[in-house]
């Protein structure tokens, strides 16, 4: 049995992601619909009933097309087994019609191909055709429409009559009467069909009604769209989309351009293909859905880029996962903010490519900020293999080089302008992270390898984040400047203008404000732990304990906190950056009064440190006395204790007494 569970497993899943392939497909056409009936373009100079039908008939195709493209997958069978039925009937009406009224038997006859001939004189081949032709559009239709009755014979007889009208030679008056005939009879049966699953419509619709409102009232408009869109798989069905709309175009122009070199061969000359590429990718924006399908594909793409960045690096990190998320919605943010589908062909070329190198700018920090938190786990957890570090330090170097390529290419070939200013500030953002990085990774290595304390490490660690913070903060308001220039004397937009405040609001005022808390949080740590009293010396070798925040002995100098513990000065002021209480006791970390400087002092044991300036003998004398006192205290205590228990004895007795006298005296 269990050799027999992973193939009936892999069988069950090969089959549901068959279902999802066919559900994907068949949604694809309304997307197709959708594009067409906005890509369509209407007469102005018509009359207004004109315009108005227009109008309703683009709206209500519109309409129908996001319904059956949200349908429940099987609801979405049946309509296509609905709609390939009819459309068969509608076939078999017109192959009826043609062949009975169009067709010249006579002079079919005697015609050939290639010097033989295909059909008999009297033509019985044809009319087999018809017959099997006729066949096959009635037993389809029946079997859509799952129709089991004697009725379903009677459709099949129905499509064959003007056949027989056809073979038996009749008048054409009595042929025209014939299809005309099994038409209506068509029809009627059809009307009756959807008169009987009218019932099942209606039920369906209402549920699906309900269920909607239902999930609204609960979970809301965001989670009910977000359940839609992955129900649907809305990202495959864009990237379907594009790619078939794509390798459509690719085909006609391909086509096209064999017609006009008047050759056949499959390959094109470099010109040609570039000019297709162009094309191509002017096409493949030229609407709102079509920018759609480009993110998603874009999606993909960055996605498994992702993937194979984290399996490079040796990361595990889920959030790091986000690549194939943030790139396309920062495409088509940026498609919106430029109105690309909205520029002409060859505006949007040059828009296209520009906005292509800002995302790209985008990734690579976004994989900067992937390779930065295992750069700092393995420079501070001292792992020596160079196989684990190798893929790292590859990736950063890439993120280094790759700025300044991309910087010098579009300097060698375009002027300065805003959006060539923006790509190389992006690039010197970029390098100057790469830099802090493998910086603060020199750092702690240098750390790692001597092993010895080093205190001012986490100063130059701070100094050198606090200056490209600083740095990413100046970019970040220069970009705002020049954003703010582009929409005042370039291009103005509402999109750019939320863009600009999201900006001003994430990268300038919350960076600004972060970084201003982490000083302050510091100079406060600094400031306390200055105010706190220190052991050195002899005093220190007294105290025969670790710090309990790193578990190492302490060497040079101990802080005291006010509650009588001690830690190494770097362990506590890193504490002092979380949370401003003790580790041991969490009283608060402060100083009442300059005279708790000279206290005695208790390890983390509760070991005692004496005073330097006191006598030992005094100090001896004072603890005998003190001890004597606490006897005396524990003794006048039991005293105490044993007269409260005998009044508590009597007040007990007389209790009971006087209970049993009020029981005497009830009875």
């Amino acid at each position: 049995m269990a050799a027999v569970g992973p193939p009936q497993q892999q069988v069950r899943m090969a089959h549901q992601q068959v279902w999802a392939a066919l559900e994907v497909a068949l949604r694809v056409p309304c997307l197709y619909i959708i594009d067409a009936i906005f890509n369509s373009y209407y007469d102005s100079s018509q009359s207004r009933f004109c315009i108005v039908l227009q109008i309703f008939l683009r709206l209500l195709g519109i309409f129908v097309s996001s319904i059956v493209l949200i349908l429940s997958q099987r609801s979405l069978f049946k309509f296509y087994m609905y709609s390939s039925a009819f459309l068969l009937a509608a076939t078999s009406v017109l192959v009826n019609y043609y062949a009975s009224l169009h067709i010249d038997f006579y002079g079919a006859y005697n015609t050939s191909a290639f010097g033989i001939e295909l059909l008999p004189r009297k033509g019985p081949s044809l009319w087999m055709a018809l017959i099997v032709l006729q066949l096959t559009f009635g037993i389809g239709y029946i079997t859509l429409l799952q129709i089991h009755s004697i009725y379903s014979q009677l459709i099949i007889l129905d499509l064959l009559v003007p056949v027989i009208g056809l073979i038996t030679e009749l008048p054409l008056h009595i042929r025209e009467t014939l299809v005309f005939t099994s038409s209506l009879i068509l029809i009627l049966n059809t009307v009756l069909v959807l008169a009987v699953k009218l019932k099942w419509f209606y039920y369906s619709t209402r549920y699906v009604y309900l269920l909607v409102r239902h999930m609204y009232r609960i979970y809301g408009l965001q989670l009910l769209m977000e359940d839609t869109w992955k129900r649907i798989r809305f990202p495959d069905i864009l990237r379907v989309f594009w790619l078939t709309r794509i390798t459509a175009q690719a085909t006609v122009l391909m086509y096209i351009l064999r017609m006009a070199n008047e050759t056949e061969s499959f390959f094109i000359s470099w010109d040609d293909f570039w000019d297709l590429i162009c094309n191509l990718i002017i096409s493949g924006c030229d609407s709102t859905l079509t920018v759609l399908g480009m993110s998603a594909v874009i999606s993909s793409v960055a996605h498994y880029l992702g993937l194979g960045i984290l399996a490079f690096i040796g990361s595990t990190e889920e959030d790091d996962r986000r690549l194939g998320f943030v790139a396309p919605v920062l495409f088509f943010i940026l498609a919106l903010q430029t109105g690309l589908s909205g520029l002409r062909p060859e505006e949007r070329l040059i828009r296209l490519s520009r906005n292509m190198c800002l995302l790209l700018t985008a990734v690579l920090h976004f994989i900067h900020g992937m390779t930065d938190p295992v750069l700092m786990s393995l420079s501070a957890s001292h792992v020596s293999s160079f196989r684990r570090h190798f893929p790292v330090l590859f990736v950063s170097a890439c993120l280094f080089i790759l700025p300044v390529l991309l910087s010098y290419v579009l300097w060698h070939h375009y002027a300065l302008n805003t959006w060539l200013f923006a790509v190389t500030a992006f690039c010197v953002e970029l390098c100057l992270k790469v830099i802090v990085s493998l910086t603060v990774y020199t750092l702690f290595m240098i750390d790692g390898y001597y092993n010895v304390l080093w205190e001012k490490l986490d100063d130059y660690v701070y100094y050198v984040r606090s200056t490209g913070n600083i740095i990413e903060f100046i970019f970040g308001v220069v970009m705002f400047g020049n954003g703010a220039y582009t929409m005042m004397f370039e291009s103005g937009s509402k999109i750019r203008a939320c863009m600009m405040c999201l900006h001003a609001y994430f990268n300038i005022y919350l960076q600004a404000k972060n970084g201003w808390k982490t000083f302050m949080n510091r100079r406060t740590a600094v400031k306390k732990i200055n105010s706190l009293p220190e052991i050195k010396g002899s005093r220190l070798q007294e105290i025969d304990d670790v710090c309990a925040i790193c578990y190492h002995e302490f060497t040079t100098s101990a802080r005291i906190t006010p509650c009588n513990h001690y830690f190494h000065a770097l362990c506590l002021r890193k504490w002092l950056y979380i949370q401003d209480t003790c580790p041991m006791c969490h009283q608060k970390v402060y100083i009442e009064d300059d005279s708790k400087d000279n206290a005695n002092i208790s390890n983390n044991n509760g070991f005692i440190a004496p005073n330097e300036n006191e006598n030992p003998e005094e100090a001896i004398r004072e603890d005998a006395a003190e001890s004597d006192r606490e006897l005396n205290e524990d003794d006048s205590t039991d005293c105490d204790d044993d007269v409260q228990r005998e009044r508590n004895g009597e007040i007990q007795h007389t209790g009971a007494a006087a209970e049993e006298f009020i029981n005497d005296d009830t009875d």
